[in-house]
């Protein structure tokens, strides 16, 4: 049986240009599709452009434009963007398409013929920005959370979707389908918006003398239709829906990847319409979380929107890549820094990967005649690197099954870290000096091995270093599927050149702007004495093992490494910001002399400290270096 993968990025919207954030969803879009194709899938890849709207006309008008080459010049830039970023889709569609109108009004007609359309007064606070209206309850101090200004009020007649039919519907399915939205905090929140108050029905048009930007209604050509009920259909127009193969082979194994400030369009808005079109469900909503920079959303009157080429043209694209794959765990937000973008590549990227590779080549060109050697048996050490092939199949295994890719990355650059580990201890320069060359062959063989699986594992974050990599072990071009024994003996290596290199971390002054508006606070607590600080006990500690804890989705149960003979076990609500797997190895900081107490039933036996975030992200406080367990923190 075929196995397929549809994956969608939202239709980005065409009221400006692109920043980071599209970049990061397309790209993340992009990796899925080709993880995919390395485990045997058939893919395909939608991206495209939303272009109707109030938003995008007035945005023209203030570029003394017309709409239409106002939306031509933005989708192009859109457009353009993607071959920059390695990005591979297989379709780009557009709302002011033909294919995608007829297919408006095909749904729009097939609604209203069904009785789930009607017409009505209406009365309410419309955001522009956000080309909704607003419920007084949403509004933050009288303003869009989002945009922070005051909706107008607007009184028009509308033709109205009745998704208030679907409310108990769409609970049920999404309670019994579990992974329907993902991850569980975003399946909560859209569950928390179904269950709090009776689902109003959806506003789907607007009359066409205050908006003319926009599709027809079929059956009342007073009216245009309003843009989600216009742009959501697109991820089905672009298929040839509903007779089209494209549709019939793909829609089944939908994948839409959207960010969160859309959720509740695409997790509530749209399952309604393709119930009430009689339209099978997508199978999953995968949702990701903002690119902040100094820890709030990016914003154009701040001036702290980025845009990512000026990062590809400064550091790579590949790099760009891998630092977004790095950087955001899917759902969470993420900060964005030049700085971190450029010690990531140092670090990681350079120092570890490039490291590995110049260092394996080199050895190879030396010790072996710059030829891949036939091993004569086992490599010392066999059973760990059986390990890591293991970890680095289970890794691509789990990305097609949760799509996140931070783990995935996370992973590889792991079995680097040991494989740069053993070929330290395995010192094959030692070897060679005393002649015991069928050992140092054994070694060179299983690392070049390991550097062509790695560079398979790592080919959809970084299309052309991954090539690269292959190339230097004497491999011309990479499978179109992942292939464990790619490597032969035989190969020539190039140990001349290197994968990257080193950048100078920008200075503060040159990176990029702070956010002249800062993010509410908790409130800070009252002063205390210097004697009741000094009642804290704070030490480093490492985390030997970890493990969720059954029934919770908030904590994990660590043993503790703190200096003492027996340890500690400590229970802590950090199972949404870090994965067991994540947590072993850390070091971090513990409050040591909390008294004990039981949580679902385990004793924990102090406090992991933490610094909040905003929208509830935690981060470890941790060592600058590693340090003596049991050290105490002052």
């Amino acid at each position: 049986m075929t196995k397929r993968a549809y994956f969608t990025t939202p239709i980005y919207y065409v009221n400006g240009s692109p920043h980071i954030g599209h970049a990061y969803t397309s790209v993340l879009v992009d990796m899925l599709s080709r993880y995919h194709k390395l485990l045997g899938y058939e893919t395909w890849f939608l991206t495209g452009t939303d272009e109707h709207g109030d938003k995008v006309m007035r945005s023209a008008e203030k570029q003394g434009m017309t709409t239409t080459a106002f939306v031509d010049q933005i989708s192009g830039e859109f457009r353009a963007l993607l071959p920059q970023l390695h990005i591979a889709n297989d379709d780009f569609i557009r709302t002011t398409e033909e294919r995608h109108k007829k297919v408006v009004r095909q749904v729009m007609q097939n609604l209203y013929d069904k009785g789930e359309i009607y017409s009505a007064q209406y009365g309410g606070r419309y955001c522009f920005g956000c080309e909704r209206f607003y419920t007084d309850k949403e509004l933050v101090d009288g303003k869009c959370p989002d945009h922070d200004t005051e909706p107008e009020w607007i009184e028009e007649t509308n033709y109205y979707f009745r998704m208030s039919n679907y409310q108990d519907w769409l609970i049920s399915h999404i309670k019994g389908h579990p992974d329907f939205i993902r991850p569980e905090k975003f399946r909560n929140k859209a569950l928390s918006f179904l269950e709090a108050e009776p689902l109003k029905d959806l506003s789907i048009s607007r009359p066409a003398s205050r908006l003319s930007w926009g599709i027809p209604l079929p059956f009342d050509e007073k009216h245009v239709t309003y843009v989600w009920f216009d742009a959501l259909l697109n991820y089905c127009s672009a298929l040839g829906y509903p007779d089209g193969e494209l549709f019939q082979n793909f829609w089944p194994e939908a994948q839409h990847i959207t960010a969160k400030d859309i959720l509740i369009p695409h997790g509530i808005y749209w399952p309604c319409m393709l119930k009430a079109a009689g339209i099978p469900l997508y199978n999953h909503l995968n949702v990701h979380g903002y690119w902040q920079v100094d820890a709030a959303k990016m914003s154009k009157s701040r001036g702290t929107v980025i845009n990512p080429l000026d990062l590809v043209q400064k550091y790579g694209v590949d790099a760009f890549r891998y630092y977004l794959a790095r950087e955001m765990r899917l759902g969470n937000d993420a900060d964005f820094s030049e700085v971190a973008l450029v010690n990531c590549i140092n670090s990681e990227l350079n120092d570890d990967l490039g490291n590995f590779v110049k260092r394996i080549t080199g050895m190879v060109a030396k010790y072996c005649d710059g030829i891949v050697p036939a091993p004569n048996g086992p490599a010392p050490d066999q059973e760990l690197l059986d390990g890591l092939e293991r970890k680095i199949m289970d890794a691509l295994q789990r990305c097609a099954q949760e799509i996140d890719l931070h783990p995935v990355v996370e992973s590889l650059i792991e079995v680097v870290r040991s494989m740069n580990k053993y070929i330290t201890d395995q010192a094959p320069w030692t070897k060679y000096k005393n002649g015991d060359t069928a050992t140092v062959n054994g070694l060179m063989y299983a690392s070049a091995r390991m550097i062509g699986l790695l560079a398979q594992a790592l080919q959809p974050v970084m299309p052309e270093k991954s090539l690269e990599m292959l190339a230097l072990i004497g491999i011309p071009e990479r499978p179109v599927e992942i292939d464990p024994d790619l490597v032969k003996p035989g190969g020539k290596v190039n140990s001349e050149r290197a994968l990257f290199q080193k950048y100078e971390a920008p200075a503060l002054e040159d990176a990029e702007p702070a956010a002249e508006v800062r993010p509410e606070i908790t409130p800070f607590r009252d002063e205390i004495e210097f004697d009741d600080f000094m009642k804290l006990d704070l030490r480093t500690a490492t985390v030997k093992t970890a493990e969720r804890v059954p029934k919770s989705d908030k904590l994990l149960r660590m043993d503790m490494d703190d200096g003492t003979p027996e340890g500690r076990q400590i229970v802590a609500g950090i199972a949404k910001h870090y994965t067991p797997e994540e947590m072993v190895g850390r070091q971090v900081v513990i409050v040591a002399n909390l008294k004990p107490r039981k949580l679902m039933g385990l004793l924990s036996q102090g406090m992991v400290l933490c610094a909040h975030g905003e929208g509830g992200a935690i981060r470890l406080l941790t060592p600058e270096a590693v340090v003596m367990n049991g050290g105490s923190v002052s």
